[in-house]
């Protein structure tokens, strides 16, 4: 038999519709996402309310906030699924969207269905499906800076209970930002990506769905101004930078359709191999630069059963597990700069100048390496169950998972040097240092989910109540300065023991509270419209921290507490040839309690994230003649984001600013053509800060793109 459209595509954990769910949701369809030109998660900033992934400057760092919280490093509060895959590793987030069929984005606490690191909400991605797309697609785009994109796939149904495709993907781009020091383009880079998927009804009440996919990155990024005295200076620094990231995914779902219920069977699969080269001071200057080398398998399985909405009663309940094996190496390379400002400065003026004026350290090496190799498996396992109930139009559903996690950690911290102490010598003594151990941290989470709704034909009215965490984890980016430290100390004479505890931080826990609507005043259902008031309460946040002085790393610890509280407002209505939507999300989150040092930062703004997003789009059938075309489509889009304070002490901060972008659409028969551009005014703005070794930076947004996208559908 051919099932029914959401018995395939949709998630079997959510509702088939954003309207019929006790959370609050954005789902942004195919035309939408094409005649938009929206090509990554990064670019539905906004359109999803108070949802903002900034581009950070490469693919690897693919930060998300919503409502307040978000993660610079590790762990994500957003957790992606892939056509019901989970993606175990947020620098795979950032990825190229082609023949998605839509995407959606829940926004609040997801723990109770979908466990580590929802804790702000989740973001379902569905490809395009063979069994209801049948047909061949080309699209040859080019725009501004070299910007091209190749896309083809074909899509065919030999019959009713089979169906397969094949997609490829590529893209090249110069790049927008100049390094002045080195002379080129700095985030230039060519991506391709390739999708394999099948899909099979054997026979009556069975569904089996396999998705493969595999990715190539090869990407220059971070193009870094550095900040002082209130002005930005060029992007100006001396080794190179690039990332690359080898991926291949397959996912294969497997369900039974019962007469009362569904089984569902998810597995994945998950492999990724990148590597990261940065100058990581930033400058001119030969201080030191840094490299990261993941090679990470991971494995996950689901079973669900649930019932079908027939009755008034409802259950949904589950088993999960993962593992999880990372094996990374993070060597920093110290230049002479870098030695003789970072290392031997220090010594000289605190210690060595005590002993004489014959008495200086210093090294033979122009440059020495740290050495940084981790082992890092993780695994972990859950078990939930969701009850509802209805009864005149009201819905109760009570939730509760239990989740168990652990992650190891072995690593080994290793340099050579060779120094002398006397200025008239010309002996260098060879100085091994090492750190070499091993560490661990579990956590056993109970996460609970409450929600009372009141359903007629108008709409529904929601209050729900629902915990999430954000994982654990290990700061291997803070090896760097523990064994600079330990090296210090030898050279010194201090036998300081190393304390390894700083190496662990332990999950983050929120609880969401919401009370929302999703309305349909109209009988023609032309008008939708939602809002939400929501609360967060959060406790052991992970917060990123450098460590004092002219650190080289940086650390998460658990350090704060938070709260977050706000609106969120939505409206999608169709009249005639018009189809408009809009949102608007508007969020207040401080710090509860947080000290770091001698500063006590209770009562300021959380940094990073914005406290307004805004969109509006319109969309307009022009009347043409069929002789002309089938459709003339004329996009129109706006979206803002602010203010964003970048710093705990809230004394730097991006002010409001929005985007246009627009697009036309003209198609006749099996050709099509589109005209687009993005930040159409050049709006000037700023996406990250950060500091180094004293020194502040910014990364800036990417200033206008256009092109012309050419397609043929056969």
């Amino acid at each position: 038999m051919v099932l029914e459209e959401v018995s395939i595509v949709a998630s079997i954990k959510m509702p088939d519709s954003d309207e019929k769910g006790a959370f609050a949701a954005t789902t942004v369809n195919r035309a939408s996402l094409e005649n938009r030109h929206v090509n990554s998660i990064k670019e539905l900033t906004s359109i999803a309310p108070n949802f903002y992934q900034p581009d950070y400057g490469s693919r690897m760092t693919s930060s998300i906030y919503v409502r307040g919280f978000g993660s610079r490093i590790d762990q994500p509060v957003v957790g992606m699924n892939v056509d019901e895959r989970p993606v175990m590793n947020k620098n795979g987030y950032d990825f190229d969207l082609f023949d998605i069929d839509r995407v959606q984005i829940v926004r609040g606490a997801q723990g109770a269905l979908y466990g580590r690191n929802n804790s702000g909400g989740a973001i379902n991605v569905y490809t395009l499906s063979p069994l209801h797309f049948q047909g061949k697609r080309l699209t040859l785009e080019y725009g501004n800076e070299n910007q091209l994109r190749l896309k083809a796939s074909h899509y065919a149904a030999p019959s009713k209970s089979f169906g397969w495709s094949s997609s490829v993907f590529f893209s090249h781009s110069d790049g927008f930002f100049m390094n002045r020091e080195r002379g080129d383009k700095c985030d230039g880079g060519e991506n391709l990506a390739v999708r394999l998927r099948g899909q099979w009804l054997p026979s009556d009440g069975w569904s089996i769905d396999n998705t493969f996919t595999a990715g190539y990155t090869d990407e220059g990024g971070w193009a870094y101004r550095q900040y002082s005295a209130g002005a930005l200076a060029p992007v100006a620094y001396n080794d190179p930078c690039s990332y690359r990231r080898f991926s291949v995914g397959n996912g294969l779902v497997v369900k039974r359709f019962f007469d009362g219920f569904i089984l569902s069977s998810t597995t994945g699969y998950q492999y990724m191999r990148d590597r990261m080269r940065i100058d990581n001071d930033f400058t001119p200057l030969d201080y030191f630069s840094m490299g990261q080398y993941q090679n990470e398998h991971s494995v996950t399985q689901e079973f669900v059963a649930c019932s079908k909405e027939k009755s008034a009663f409802s259950w949904q309940t589950g088993l999960f597990g993962f593992y999880k094996h990372n094996r990374m190496s993070a060597p920093v390379r110290f230049k002479r700069y870098g030695i003789d400002n970072l290392i031997l400065k220090n010594a000289n003026e605190y210690y060595y100048h005590l002993l004489g004026p014959d008495r200086e350290l210093s090294f033979r090496d122009d440059n020495f390496t740290i050495e940084d190799d981790f082992v890092i498996p993780a695994y972990g396992a859950a078990a939930y169950v969701q009850l509802g109930y209805k009864v005149a139009g009201f819905e109760l559903s009570a939730g509760l998972r239990l989740d168990y996690e652990r992650s190891t950690m072995d690593y080994d911290s290793r340099s050579l040097v060779h120094y002398k102490t006397y200025k008239n010598s010309d002996d260098y003594t060879a100085l091994p240092v090492d750190f070499v151990g091993d560490n661990s941290t579990d956590a056993l989470e109970l996460l609970p989910a409450l929600s009372l709704s009141y359903c007629k034909e108008w709409g529904m009215v929601y209050l729900s109540a629902r915990k999430g965490f954000k994982a654990g984890g290990f700061n291997t980016q803070l090896f760097s300065d523990i064994l600079q430290s330990k090296l210090t100390g030898m050279l010194i004479g201090s036998g300081q023991d190393t304390d390894a505890s700083s190496t662990v931080y332990k999950p983050e826990t929120n609880w969401t509270y919401e009370l929302g609507t999703h309305l349909s005043p109209l009988s023609s259902g032309a008008l939708r419209l939602s809002a939400t008031l929501f609360y967060i309460d959060c406790h052991n946040q992970q917060l990123t921290v450098f460590p004092k002085g002219l650190s080289t790393g940086r650390m998460m610890s658990n350090a704060g507490e938070s709260f977050s509280c706000g609106v969120e407002a939505s409206m999608a209505y169709r009249v005639g040839d018009f189809t408009i939507n809009a949102a608007y999300g508007y969020t207040h989150a401080e710090f509860k309690k947080y000290r770091s040092g001698d500063n006590d930062y209770s009562g300021k703004i959380l940094p990073y994230a914005p406290r307004e997003t805004v969109s509006a789009n319109v969309e307009y059938r022009l009347p043409v003649s069929k002789e002309f075309a089938n459709f003339l489509v004329l996009n129109v889009g706006w979206t803002g984001v602010g203010r964003i304070y970048w710093n705990e002490e809230n004394t730097l901060l991006q002010a409001f600013y929005g985007l246009l972008s627009a697009s036309l659409t003209w198609e006749k028969g099996i050709f099509g053509a589109s005209l687009w551009g993005k930040n159409l005014l050049d709006e000037q703005y700023n996406t990250f800060y950060f500091r180094s070794i004293g020194n502040d930076f910014f990364a800036q947004g990417k200033p206008l793109q256009f092109g012309v996208s050419l397609h043929i559908n056969l």
